[in-house]
């Protein structure tokens, strides 16, 4: 099964995708970020996100969108732009009849660290450790959105409790 993870962003909008066969066995496919220019009208930056996750989700073919949540952020502007990025992602996956999944930045760290307070590093190294990918992920975008798939993997791979 292929899960492509999100970290929604207007500028840098990041993706990874991984093949996962069961507990443990997860293996990176592709990861990246999608960029536009600030300096673009906020539709035509939507549209060419919107035509870059269709190209994803052609290419890739996942069972599973995963996106990390927004939440409020102190600055207003850059909550709405993550929003507006986010919908966008989540729209094209639901059209596309994949399963779309939110997870909170804390869910995230905690799957994939053991720590729901880790920073950035900490997220980008355990990523690369469990993924065994050798060179650093830059930008750290496309780190977090392997996470969000690793997360999604984790939570997955948990046997449901029976009672």
């Amino acid at each position: 099964m292929f899960v492509l993870g999100i970290d929604p962003g207007l500028t840098r909008c990041g993706y990874g995708c991984v093949e996962w066969s069961g507990p443990n066995k997860v293996r990176a496919i592709s990861a990246g970020v999608i960029r536009s220019e600030h300096t673009e009208d906020l539709p035509y930056r939507l549209a060419a996100l919107q035509t870059e996750i269709a190209g994803l989700i052609e290419e890739f073919a996942p069972k599973v969108v995963a996106i990390e949540r927004v939440l409020f952020q102190v600055n207003v502007s850059t909550a709405m732009a993550v929003g507006h990025a986010s919908g966008v992602v989540m729209a094209g996956a639901a059209r596309a009849g994949c399963e779309v999944v939110q997870y909170s930045p804390n869910e995230i760290k905690l799957a994939v660290t053991g720590y729901g307070n880790a920073d950035k590093q900490q997220v980008e190294r355990m990523v690369r450790a469990q993924l065994k990918i050798d060179k650093e992920l830059r930008p750290v975008d496309a780190a977090d959105a392997l996470a969000v798939a690793l997360c999604h993997t984790a939570i997955v791979g948990v046997p449901e409790v029976v009672g």
